[in-house]
């Protein structure tokens, strides 16, 4: 195990996580809603703006998240100094094979526990207490991908000491699957589709998930419960009515000709 003290691994876990979603959730903000974001407008899924009230409490809740996110990795490093995980620090003790393997499977059980937690928190009785603040981003972008109560962000980030008490994993291959779900999540509520128009007349849509699919879940609040894939979704029925009609609907707009003299998109009151 590192030799690193409490307070270096604190800051460490902290730093490295707090840096990269805000940089992750600040480039596809500045992509999408400064710099792109006439020419991109056509694939903006609602089309309106967030209102800036909005925006500064999805960025507020993501720091808060971001401070437990932070103290569950402090808690999975203590839990893995006591012999209570299986991970390991030594690549030759399963192999580069197992490596990579244990990042995929760490995303099925990642996609297998948000779907239903997520589901879950759907239920009236837990609604409010845990699900309700993520929800209010009725028109997500990339600073929702962690605004969570801080009920729903200690759910979310069980994940952390799950994978490495199920599974044998090596550190840095829990910075990659920890890389791709923060993208991942990222990406799903920047509010614009980025996947070609015949994604749904391919095989694909039985399996990947779209932008389009969550943030559906945020303008119809049912439905379209998974993260990374579709399938649960599929197996149980869940996926919204409208799911693959919306998409095409989003992904055949025609873009407009010139941004110039293009009107504002409309905003959403603040």
């Amino acid at each position: 195990m590192s030799d690193l003290s409490w307070p270096e691994l604190l800051i460490g876990a902290g730093v490295v996580t707090a840096l990269r979603y805000l940089l992750l959730a600040g480039a596809a903000w500045v992509l999408g809603y400064v710099w792109f974001r006439r020419k991109w407008f056509h694939r903006k899924i609602i089309q309106a703006l967030p209102s800036s009230k909005q925006v500064r409490q999805e960025i507020l809740h993501s720091l808060r998240t971001l401070l437990i996110f932070t103290g569950a990795a402090l808690l999975t490093i203590a839990a893995a100094r006591r012999g209570w995980t299986q991970l390991y620090w030594n690549v030759e003790e399963h192999s580069w094979g197992w490596w990579w393997a244990s990042i995929g499977l760490a995303i099925l059980l990642h996609d297998t526990w948000f779907y239903w937690t997520h589901r879950a928190m759907h239920h009236p009785r837990l609604f409010r207490h845990f699900h309700r603040t993520h929800h209010l981003s009725t028109n997500p972008t990339p600073w929702a991908a962690f605004a969570f109560s801080p009920g729903e962000a200690v759910v979310q980030a069980a994940i952390f000491p799950l994978a490495v008490t199920l599974m044998p994993m090596h550190p840095m291959a829990f910075r990659v699957f920890m890389l791709w779900q923060m993208v991942f999540n990222v990406i799903g509520h920047t509010g614009y589709e980025y996947n070609r128009n015949g994604f749904m007349r391919s095989p694909l849509r039985l399996i990947l998930n779209t932008p389009t699919n969550h943030i559906m879940h945020h303008d119809k609040v049912r439905g379209n419960y998974g993260l990374y894939f579709n399938f649960w979704d599929r197996i149980m029925g869940t996926n919204h009515p409208d799911y693959e009609r919306r998409f095409e609907e989003v992904t055949t707009r025609a873009p407009e000709p010139s941004a110039e003299g293009r009107p504002h998109p409309v905003r959403q009151p603040s």
